[in-house]
């Protein structure tokens, strides 16, 4: 506006917040640095979740899903990840209303867990899929990434060994023109998709590198069945006896870098099958807080906590 109107722009920024807001009679400014809440905006299905506002300084975030990103959505947005605190805040909610939440998508963090539990008693939890998705994918480019070093010792190794014969080191080549260092450093996110979209030099990469790393291509498919699991399946009772088989081909695999999921899935099995009776997922919250994000940056930075907080009110509550 400062362009268009030709002003200087953060003369009329600092106008707003002196004269033409009511940021300074706002009734939550003496603590809107550290929470905000609006009660108003509660619904029956919530997501809570975490993202860094300033300086990397973590806050947790309530959000309404019928909101869809828009005005209305903000629930609360609270200092730290600390449940106790979190708790304290959101009790200020009337009971009545917090008793009315159906329904919460969270992660698997103890905390979040704790948080539900407390203040939105008779609410189910639904831990969001792509968090359960993640742990997989995290576990299979573990193994990746311990062949890649492998492959960068080994190569090192070789290079010294020419030098020391007084050789030119040529290091082997692969079919499709990658070195095995290559080739697993490439290969990244070709794991991360399942194998119908993959591009035809994809293809050949996969190939060559499940020939070479069996363990790969088996940790591969363990992912990509927990995909089809999530993607495939409707029913509760279908989506509990998968699960349990895939749980028992973790333990049958071996792999260490697994067994994180194993035990996540153990400790949180009713909160992951939540997701087959309505699909939830914690996407709008992700959604959101992209959207703060984008927002911080468009201010170029934080220097006003609390008028910053008041603006997300104004745009989200």
């Amino acid at each position: 506006m400062g362009d268009f109107y030709d002003i200087n722009g953060s003369h009329f920024g600092q106008q707003y917040k002196d004269f033409l807001s009511d940021f300074h009679n706002w009734e939550q400014k003496s603590h809107a640095d550290e929470w905000i809440l609006l009660p108003e905006n509660i619904g029956k299905k919530l997501n809570i979740d975490e993202t860094s506002l300033s300086n990397g300084e973590l806050y947790t975030i309530v959000t309404n899903k019928s909101g869809k990103g828009k005005q209305g959505s903000l629930i609360a947005i609270i200092e730290g990840t600390q449940s106790e605190k979190i708790i304290e805040i959101l009790k200020k909610i009337p009971i009545r209303k917090r008793n009315e939440v159906e329904e919460v998508t969270l992660d698997m963090a103890g905390s979040m867990n704790k948080i539900v539990d407390v203040c939105f008693g008779k609410a189910s939890k639904v831990i969001d899929r792509f968090h359960v998705q993640k742990l997989a994918h995290d576990a299979l480019q573990e193994i990746r990434i311990r062949h890649r070093w492998k492959a960068i010792d080994a190569e090192n190794k070789a290079i010294a060994k020419a030098k020391e014969n007084k050789e030119i080191y040529k290091p082997t080549i692969l079919a499709n023109g990658d070195t095995e260092k290559q080739l697993l450093a490439r290969s990244r996110y070709l794991l991360f998709k399942s194998q119908d979209k993959w591009t035809k030099k994809q293809k050949i990469r996969a190939q060559i590198l499940f020939e070479k790393f069996p363990d790969i291509e088996k940790g591969y498919k363990l992912t990509h069945s927990l995909r089809l699991i999530y993607s495939k399946t409707t029913d509760k009772k279908i989506a509990y006896t998968k699960l349990a088989k895939w749980y028992n081909d973790i333990e049958l695999s071996g792999f260490k870098s697994f067994n994180t999921i194993k035990d996540s899935i153990f400790h949180h099995y009713i909160g992951i099958l939540n997701f087959f009776n309505n699909r939830s997922t914690n996407a709008a919250a992700e959604s959101f807080n992209a959207k703060l994000k984008g927002f911080r940056a468009l201010l170029r930075g934080v220097s006003d906590k609390r008028f910053f907080m008041f603006r997300l009110m104004k745009i989200y509550g």
